[in-house]
């Protein structure tokens, strides 16, 4: 499914569109990880067997996460995954932001552009309020871009979450639609 894209909020031009996954994009998508497998380390660890990548697929049809792969305007590639997980609505209308790019696309300013598109859609299609980032402290490329994206550095949760048999520090970062719009 085609998710159009909303205005842009700076002047450069809109080289990417967001969509969600679908199960004919479960090779494409393996291949990406497969390829950018050391590229991601140790930041982010997606699925690395055809099973974990059509349980990915399959996990984007629930209610509380929101797959998006950002691709390329001109070729259709994938360029990138945004998620945003552990969605909540009611009072709290939050979700949680993560995202990778291809080792290939790295570096061009294309995952600046399609996770502003997943917060454009976060806020205006999911109506959510908040969207906050859990990042480790040492990845400074993941802290920039929220930094440009004008998220809010929160605080800092010591032995937050656990990646790679190892508990690790977060600092935490949101924005909300106030904020956004």
């Amino acid at each position: 499914m085609f998710l159009a894209p909303t205005a842009p909020r700076s002047s450069m031009s809109l080289r990417v569109f967001i969509r969600k996954p679908a199960e004919e994009d479960c090779q494409t998508l393996l291949s990406l990880h497969q390829r950018s497998k050391e590229f991601h380390f140790p930041w982010a660890f997606p699925p690395l067997n055809e099973q974990e990548c059509k349980n990915y697929i399959n996990r984007c049809q629930n209610e509380d996460f929101e797959g998006l792969l950002i691709c390329h305007a001109n070729s259709n590639e994938i360029v990138g995954v945004v998620n945003l997980s552990q969605i909540f609505y009611r009072a709290f209308q939050n979700a949680y932001l993560g995202y990778y790019v291809d080792v290939n696309f790295a570096g061009q300013g294309l995952m600046s552009e399609g996770v502003r598109l997943a917060i454009d859609y976060a806020f205006c299609t999911l109506s959510l309020h908040r969207v906050e980032a859990n990042i480790q402290p040492q990845n400074r490329t993941f802290i920039h871009l929220v930094e440009r994206l004008g998220f809010t550095k929160e605080g800092f949760s010591r032995r937050y979450l656990k990646i790679n048999g190892e508990w690790r520090d977060r600092e935490r970062w949101a924005l909300t639609v106030e904020d956004w719009v």
